[in-house]
């Protein structure tokens, strides 16, 4: 039993709820010395490494807000899957307009905040980063409390597994029988990266299962002859962790150009951002009446509207009654990542209001996150947190915690990080 539990509350703690355990349990999980020598072994020594990776303490989710996660995104699913639905996306527009290669996207990001009544989905991101550190972390556990020793199917090996025949799977739905020989992992500047050390992971992957594997720089990328190459070399299938999610770039034009032209299977890719992730989808996700207009099930629309908050597209129309209630509402740009230029209401000023009118963005009813109980040098303290559903088709592959301090998701944070997930 870990000595930063108190034995009393540990020895009655299966009985005890998710909620009440993220309060009381202190447990340090994480075994550091394992978590070292698993990274080094899929080739992430420690000059790769940052300090807030990861966090020291499991983050439990009772059995019923699991199953309204699974339902929420369940529902999502059949929603984005309707055809009004894709001509409201459509009718956007898109540089280079839209081309569907009939992939599922790799790594698709469900992201929740626990509130009281049932988790709230605030927001679905393509590439969704942090899967495959995130598995090595669930490998380097040490249980402290009854819910961590049930057993469970998950560990490094078998989520690797599940994830090399993921991108098999995409490389199928486009290519059907041919041989897949080499894949590129593509961001900009990509060993400056903050997640650097997954693409390594990834790398190793591949090149584990006999497939070529290289990291790149998307300007490093030539299209020629019908074909995409890095070095001379043609490129089969892009795992794709750009940012710039239209591909619209400058830096993107090559990669863009063998996408459109069905030279590339890339995932995710621009479809499938504009399919998932725009945050102006929320609005439709978050509306009755337009959920119903789309032909969605009185089911889904039940599980939507209660799962989803209210969110609506920042106008002039609105703007005043907006800025009113600005204490009320979150403020997203519709095609941001990473928690970049997002702002809650009540930390707005007139000089950032005055820029989000200029710009494209959504408001989202406010949902706050729930708290994590941690020991920082001894003493009880809380961090937010938030839950990411990794998902493929549908399917939850993998539950993580992020933990935090401050206004969004980040990894700067005493005792922060990425924090496995235990179902109780």
């Amino acid at each position: 039993m870990n000595d930063d539990c108190p034995q009393q509350i540990c020895r009655s703690i299966d009985m005890r709820s998710a909620a009440e355990l993220n309060q009381i349990c202190y447990c340090k999980t994480l075994n550091n010395q394992r978590l070292q020598q698993v990274l080094e072994r899929d080739g992430v020594g420690p000059e790769f490494l940052h300090s807030s990776f990861f966090s020291s303490t499991a983050t439990f989710l009772s059995s019923n807000d699991f199953i309204s996660i699974r339902n929420t995104i369940s529902a999502a699913e059949r929603v984005l899957a309707l055809p009004a639905y894709h001509q409201r996306v459509t009718s956007r527009g898109c540089p280079g307009g839209f081309h569907n290669p009939r992939v599922s996207g790799v790594f698709m990001g469900y992201d929740f905040h626990l509130a009281a009544e049932r988790p709230q989905l605030i927001e679905i991101n393509t590439n969704a980063g942090g899967a495959f550190l995130n598995a090595i972390l669930l490998d380097a556990q040490s249980a402290c409390c009854p819910p961590m020793e049930q057993p469970h199917s998950l560990d490094k090996n078998a989520l690797y597994r599940e994830f090399f025949q993921m991108f098999i799977n995409e490389w199928q739905l486009q290519r059907g029988d041919q041989p897949l020989k080499r894949v590129a992992i593509v961001d900009r500047y990509p060993t400056e990266q903050f997640l650097y050390p997954e693409f390594r992971i990834a790398k190793r992957l591949f090149e584990a299962n006999g497939i070529a594997a290289v990291i790149v720089d998307p300007e490093e990328l030539v299209f020629a002859q019908g074909a995409l190459f890095h070095q001379g070399q043609s490129v089969d299938l892009v795992y794709n962790r750009l940012t710039d999610f239209a591909l619209s770039e400058n830096f993107s034009q090559a990669l863009n150009r063998a996408y459109q032209a069905g030279a590339v299977v890339v995932t995710p890719n621009p479809f499938l951002h504009a399919l998932y992730a725009d945050k102006r989808n929320l609005t439709c996700l978050s509306d009755p009446a337009m959920l119903s207009s789309f032909g969605a099930s009185d089911d889904d629309i039940a599980t939507l509207t209660s799962s989803i908050p209210r969110t609506v597209l920042v106008s002039q129309e609105n703007s005043e009654m907006l800025w009113q209630q600005r204490r009320d509402w979150f403020f997203k740009p519709v095609s941001g990542f990473g928690s970049k230029a997002t702002y809650r209401g009540d930390k707005l000023t007139k000089r950032v209001w005055s820029e989000i009118l200029q710009n494209a963005y959504v408001a989202q009813a406010q949902v706050p996150p729930s708290e994590r109980g941690i020991l920082l040098d001894g003493t009880p303290s809380s961090l937010k947190l938030d839950i990411r559903a990794y998902v493929y088709q549908g399917n939850i592959q993998l539950l993580a915690a992020r933990l935090y301090q401050g206004q969004t998701t980040n990894f700067r944070t005493s005792g922060g990080g990425f924090s496995p997930v235990f179902v109780h």
